[in-house]
């Protein structure tokens, strides 16, 4: 894989230092110019081309009652992503980002993780590299999200595996569970994590689901073997990519959380990991649209760094 540039990330700091402005006083904008000019390899880094994909998919847990939709809105959202009618498409059109989404297998729901594995390996496989092939070899920089009715208690299951803690820890509503309900998905949790006994990440997403969180890492895996920043989005997807790190404690080295998600275990989520997210907006809605928001921020570190004058220029002594 691809190292990050230190050379090129200090002659972007070393920028940074001569633009017409007190030192360091763009704050978290200068970081991210930074981080992109060392994944870039240059002091200049870009983003005409950026890349969103929602990988969508279906779980035979919600049968035992976590969610207050049913399985068919996972198609019927898929098919409004398709039409425009979202709010990651709006989000997109004006973070200029392509967006494509992928729906994997949505007829074929992955199994119930409190009777047995969610997948096989050979179904881990197949989503992962489904995720791979998806990532655009010539981005700048990809934005992932995700859809599927009944993923936030995988994503409470994953997180939970990979980082410890109680179910209790990790779940919470998603789309509107509340009272009974919310207590059945902690329940049902707390059920897969006695059952599984799971150390790498791929018996890890084998035995919890689902085909969306499997697709989410591989395309992480490509995106850092081809060296492109990734910007994910909220709990769902950070706990799917998280669990990479159980095969390697690096793998999340090239990605920027877009935001911290009012979903109660994203905070902890992200202090497990030692990042710090690009935005806090209380948003929860997935499909990408925290990572949408945190490539306009993206974009205006870039517009300073590249077009900002230095003192120099300015004829500032």
């Amino acid at each position: 894989m691809p190292r990050f540039d230190a050379t090129a990330a200090d002659a972007a700091l070393a920028r940074q230092a001569q633009l017409t402005k007190p030192a360091g006083s763009l704050g978290r904008l200068e970081e991210l110019a930074v981080f992109m000019a060392g994944w870039q390899g240059t002091d200049r880094p870009v983003l005409e081309r950026a890349q969103a994909l929602i990988f969508a998919g279906n779980h035979g847990i919600a049968a035992q009652g976590v969610t207050p939709f049913p399985p068919a809105v996972t198609a019927a959202m898929v098919a409004n992503f398709r039409a425009g009618g979202a709010a990651i498409n709006q989000l997109c059109r004006v973070a200029g980002a392509a967006l494509s989404v992928v729906d994997l297998d949505l007829e074929r729901p992955t199994a119930d993780f409190t009777q047995g594995p969610a997948m096989t390996q050979a179904e881990v496989a197949e989503a992962m590299a489904r995720g791979a092939e998806a990532v655009d070899p010539e981005a700048h920089v990809l934005l992932l999200g995700e859809m599927g009715i009944g993923n936030s208690t995988v994503a409470a299951a994953l997180a939970a595996a990979t980082f410890g803690g109680r179910a209790e820890d990790w779940v919470g509503p998603g789309t509107g569970a509340q009272g009974a309900m919310l207590i059945a998905k902690t329940r049902v949790v707390a059920e897969g994590l006695y059952r599984h006994a799971v150390t790498g990440t791929a018996d890890t997403l084998a035995a919890f689901g689902g085909r969306e969180q499997a697709a989410i890492c591989g395309a992480v895996r490509r995106a850092g073997e081809l060296g492109i920043p990734v910007i994910l989005d909220g709990f769902i997807c950070t706990a799917a990519a998280a669990v990479l790190t159980r095969d390697d404690t690096a793998a999340l080295a090239h990605c920027l959380i877009g935001h911290e998600s009012a979903e109660p275990g994203h905070r902890r989520l992200i202090a497990a990991l030692g990042m710090r997210p690009v935005l806090s907006l209380d948003m929860r809605l997935g499909e990408g649209s925290g990572a949408a928001v945190a490539l306009l921020v993206l974009r205006a570190a870039l517009e300073c760094h590249n077009g900002m004058a230095t003192f120099a220029e300015a004829g500032i002594v």
